[in-house]
């Protein structure tokens, strides 16, 4: 019996042959066609690259139109085409000039190898800020966390307004989308490089191959999570009672209660006046005191006064006439008298030996 293990891997080097007229020499049935719109700001690109495309695309025998009046590129198939897969590759390489992807890099979408895929990101965060910040994250400090997700996935990838383009292996595009919609979700790309880093050297020893990397790779928690915002005001419920509240007092009834009911006119308005006329007196002595302030001094801190240095202080007066006695009998300049005699000493003794 065979290991179905080794039925479901593909060998290490393995590449499907490529298409040729043999596989189909009698062409397709019917054209085939598909277009795509570009923005304003590639035209004067496309218009220099198209002669490229037309090259390009004519060596697969299909055909390409460029439309600067609609703003439209069209490709159809023709009676030569004998890949019925070429028309869906010319369609994703159209697909890829418009979202500004280069035509160095566009071009080889045409290779059998080689897979596309463009993530629309603009729709995944409500906020337009927060898009752009997620955005800019995904580049990194001047390209640096882009260009490491290419090295490891393999892949050209490129960030263009509300879309996300890449280009390479199909298990490189996996990795991309996945990387790209975490870090729409406020999940940093860095996590998902380090996970990519690790199992890029797993996948260097055969024998971790056929086992699990869960226990390899890092798993990350969240550590600053939000608390809920509590409201200023809580409503707390009040104990239940079958009665109902009673009836609030009307402006009538506080009227009576206090007197002025019975009060004329004029002497309505004056109690009026009266009660602006405190209020003002009130909001004039506050502002009056707030001036007032800039006027008062600051307190100052208490003087401190500073010790006089002690001058009375104990002489050694044998120490000072030792220190004058070694300062006689060294000469400024000159050796000590013991070096001296030892010098003469010695210049003798070579002398005698001459």
């Amino acid at each position: 019996p065979v290991d179905e293990s080794e039925l479901l891997t593909v060998p290490d080097g393995w590449k499907e042959p490529p298409f040729t007229r043999e596989d189909n020499p009698k062409g397709l049935l019917e054209e085939s066609s598909f277009a795509t719109l570009f923005p304003k700001y590639r035209e004067a690109y496309l218009k220099e690259c198209w002669p490229l495309v037309q090259k390009a695309l004519g060596e697969h025998y299909v055909n390409a139109t460029l439309d600067l009046i609609e703003g439209s590129m069209t490709v159809t198939t023709t009676k030569k085409t004998f890949d019925p897969y070429a028309i869906i590759r010319a369609r994703d390489l159209i697909k890829l000039l418009a979202r500004s992807v280069p035509f160095e890099q566009a071009v080889r979408i045409l290779q059998d190898d080689v897979a596309c895929d463009i993530i629309k990101i603009g729709s995944l965060v409500r906020k337009r800020d927060t898009f752009i910040k997620r955005r800019g994250r995904l580049l990194g400090p001047k390209g640096s966390t882009l260009k490491a997700l290419e090295l490891l996935t393999n892949c050209y990838i490129m960030v263009q307004g509300n879309t996300v383009s890449a280009l390479g292996p199909f298990s490189g595009l996996k990795e991309v989308r996945k990387v790209v919609l975490d870090t729409m979700k406020n999940i940093h790309p860095i996590y998902n490089i380090k996970t990519l880093m690790i199992k890029r050297e797993l996948s260097k020893d055969p024998e971790l191959r056929s086992q699990s990397w869960e226990r390899f790779l890092p798993k990350f928690k969240r550590k600053n999570l939000k608390k809920r915002k509590e409201p200023k005001k809580k409503n707390t419920k009040k104990e239940y009672t079958p009665f109902p509240p009673p009836q609030p007092e009307s402006q009538i009834d506080k009227e009576l209660a206090s007197g002025e009911y019975f009060l004329k006119e004029r002497q309505k308005k004056r109690k009026q006046m009266q009660e602006i006329k405190a209020k003002q007196a009130d909001a004039v002595k506050k502002r009056q005191e707030e001036r007032n302030k800039a006027f008062i001094p600051p307190k100052e801190k208490p003087v401190v006064k500073t010790k006089k240095a002690s001058t009375e202080k104990k002489i050694d007066i044998e120490a000072i006439k030792q220190k004058v006695k070694n300062a006689k009998k060294k000469k400024l300049g000159a050796l000590p008298v013991e070096e001296v005699k030892l010098k003469i000493a010695a210049d003798e003794k070579k002398k005698k030996k001459k």
